[in-house]
């Protein structure tokens, strides 16, 4: 099909359907900052067969926010045990009380999982590229929790040899640029900041090698899609109607372009920031340029979840972390689509 939608309108188009591009699934990468950086480990858990590599941007290990006491306080009491440890524990790590993030323990509950089938096995995420970002003045995720991501991917197997670690660029709690936003140590609304580091760049460059300039002038286009479409038969899901997606020129005729899944933050979905996270990260210019498709998939704010914040504590079910979570499973349906074969319109 075609898309209509510019970088400068595609707030004001209708959504259209998510086309199917024939993209090359398994090789995937996944991406995100604050709660987006939670999921974006937890889809690359649960899809590792499919994700070749993950930035973690803010944000702590696979499963950190799992109180101790979850596997016996069931229902809602889980989710808001789980909350107290997600912001105290897995933020501040301050709460000794519900447990700060043990990456040996969080790698042992992954094990068990994916001996479960309720992921795919670690042996599938040791062969992944890894970069993990922590700002220098971030205060909402403090560079410990950071140093326990690391720690967690050393312990389920993944090479030092393959992880890249950035905590000397003094920004606060954002996605950093290298000439967009306001100043490198701001923290608020759009959460995007000026630190002279192409962090989309460098985080795309650490995951798949060597990569093509950006583009100066961008020949692709961004796309509203209907989200709706993805989230049939699941409860309490989280998501917003609409998504986004960025498809370069090459890839709109193409088949083999790659995907990455960029997840926004809290706070930063396109109700709050309207498309700055998509417009002004500079993901689009490096897609551009290197054949790959970039998904924005978008959540929705509620009562009991008034930021918009990605489920990483369980307010979706007690599922979250794996492969049957509401979001995991709407976003991978999206992937489906977008490596599905094209069909004639």
């Amino acid at each position: 099909m075609a898309l209509a939608a510019t970088l400068g309108g595609c707030s004001e188009q209708p959504a259209a359907d998510l086309p199917a591009l024939e993209a090359q699934r398994d090789a995937t990468s996944v991406s995100g900052i604050s709660s987006g950086a939670y999921m974006a480990g937890q889809f690359e858990m649960a899809h590792a067969k499919d994700v070749v590599g993950a930035a973690i941007i803010a944000g702590g290990p696979y499963g950190c926010s799992e109180s101790l006491y979850a596997d016996v306080i069931p229902g809602p009491g889980t989710a808001l045990l789980n909350l107290t440890k997600a912001i105290n524990g897995c933020m501040l790590n301050a709460l000794q009380a519900f447990g700060v993030p043990n990456p040996a323990l969080l790698a042992e509950r992954a094990e068990r999982l994916a001996e479960h089938n309720r992921i795919d096995p670690i042996a599938d995420v040791k062969a992944d590229r890894i970069y993990l970002f922590t700002g220098k003045n971030d205060t909402t995720v403090v560079p410990a929790i950071v140093d326990a991501a690391r720690k967690f991917y050393e312990d389920i197997g993944v090479p030092a040899s393959q992880i890249l670690y950035v905590s000397d660029i003094p920004a606060g709690h954002a996605f950093v640029t290298a000439d967009r936003g306001p100043e490198c140590d701001h923290t608020g609304k759009p959460y995007i900041v000026d630190c002279n580091y192409d962090q989309a760049g460098a985080l795309l460059g650490q995951i798949y090698g060597s990569l093509s300039a950006p583009a100066e002038q961008m020949t692709g286009q961004f796309q509203v899609f209907d989200q709706d479409a993805f989230t049939e038969g699941l409860s309490n899901h989280g998501l917003s109607d609409d998504g986004l997606v960025y498809v370069p020129q090459a890839c709109q005729t193409n088949a083999g372009c790659r995907v990455h899944i960029a997840f926004h933050g809290c706070g930063q979905n396109r109700t709050f920031v309207g498309d700055a996270f998509a417009r002004d990260s500079g993901y689009a210019r490096w897609a551009d340029t290197n054949n790959l498709i970039v998904l924005f998939p978008q959540t929705a704010a509620t009562p009991l979840n008034p930021q918009g914040c990605w489920d990483w504590w369980g307010y979706t079910g007690p599922d979250y972390l794996t492969r049957d979570a509401p979001q995991i499973t709407a976003v991978y349906r999206m992937l489906e689509r977008l490596s599905a074969p094209r069909t004639s319109s």
